[in-house]
């Protein structure tokens, strides 16, 4: 009991932090070295317990001591053991996860290096490819416009009709090819632009005049809603009014009978919002996306019912994004898309040659 009561008096106080509590199964050590019997041990746990039921927080280590089964200098050099051991132990496992992020990293390295050479073999591909359909689709759509407009000799109105599905399929070929050529070139970093003023009311007009035919087809309304006297913008004009194409182009395509398609352009602080809307069949939130990937198509079966190679937004993006904008789309299914972006104004009024 006069041991138990010296032990009590001395766990009482605030425990200091010592090697002991850095270090785990203290008893354990000894008993492997030799310095404490297996009895010993459990008679040191059982104080322990009883001490902790007195809500105290007592170290085998030390009730070892107390008990005068070991002295100080042995609790010492176990701990010591212990702690270079951990120490050991630590160094080791570190240098094996060192090496073995290095590992990790040179065998990703690899893997984005061997992907940069595919992307860069698909897109020589693409345009050799392309390059070489380019002469041919030239040929062909010469040819037929020569025999529909009758230089070749007269036609019967059976031979015009078809001569006029096939002009539409070799103009459609045409595009893709320059799509596929303008991809290629984006996925090389041979993308440029060629920055000027560019009135975004004239631009817009242009390209809704282009697909109104198409539109009252479909049996769509097309409306523009552009203010009067809107900033110039610095922008490629050739290529933004391919983008708004674009964009119409898949409003139309994706729009039903009887549904609208809106174009309309903004002055924000120091740029114009630019803005397609549709009432169409929209896009699901988690596969907004994947509109952006080339070759993709949200109906990828072989049966899908909108036809397109999947490149035309992947492209727009690019060049939006050349412009130093972001291209941004909000949908919901069966509520129609909306693709929004902003050029910016010019800084300063051009300057009228001498």
């Amino acid at each position: 009991m006069g041991i138990m009561t010296t032990m009590e008096a001395k766990v009482k106080s605030r425990m200091p932090v010592t090697p002991e509590i850095l270090v785990s199964r203290t008893g354990e050590y000894l008993l492997q070295r030799g310095f404490i019997s297996r009895e010993q041990l459990q008679q040191a746990l059982d104080a322990q317990r009883q001490l902790q039921e007195a809500g105290q927080r007592p170290l085998i280590g030390q009730i070892l001591i107390d008990l005068g089964m070991i002295d100080r200098s042995t609790l010492d050099q176990a701990i010591t053991e212990q702690i270079y051991k951990l120490k050991t132990a630590l160094q080791e496992n570190n240098q094996l996860l060192e090496r073995r992020v290095q590992e990790r990293t040179a065998e990703l390295e690899a893997a984005l290096q061997k992907l940069s050479e595919l992307s860069q073999l698909k897109s020589n591909i693409i345009a050799n490819v392309s390059h070489e359909l380019r002469t041919p689709m030239t040929h062909i759509s010469g040819y037929l416009e020569l025999m529909a407009s009758g230089a070749l000799g007269p036609i019967s109105a059976e031979q015009a009709e078809a001569l006029k599905v096939m002009q539409k399929s070799s103009d459609r070929l045409e595009h893709l090819i320059e799509d596929l050529l303008s991809f290629s070139l984006a996925s090389k970093g041979e993308f440029t632009l060629s920055l000027k003023p560019v009135d975004v009311s004239t631009v817009c007009q242009a390209e809704v005049n282009k697909v109104l035919p198409r539109a009252r087809q479909a049996n769509l309304t097309v409306k523009w809603v552009i203010p009067d006297h809107l900033p110039e913008v610095r922008a490629d004009e050739e290529k933004i009014a391919w983008v708004l194409g674009q964009l119409l182009d898949n409003a139309i395509k994706f729009t039903p009978a009887h549904g609208q398609i809106t174009i309309s352009a903004s002055q924000e602080q120091t740029g114009v919002r630019i803005t397609v809307t549709d009432t169409g069949i929209g896009i699901p939130k988690d596969k907004i996306p994947d509109i952006f990937e080339p070759f993709r198509q949200l109906d990828g079966s072989s049966t899908r019912r909108y036809g397109g190679t999947g490149l035309g937004l992947a492209l727009a993006r690019q060049i939006i994004e050349a412009h130093g904008a972001i291209i941004r789309v909000y949908s919901q299914p069966e509520q129609g898309t909306r693709f929004e972006f902003m050029l910016q104004c010019l800084e300063e009024p051009p300057i009228d040659p001498p």
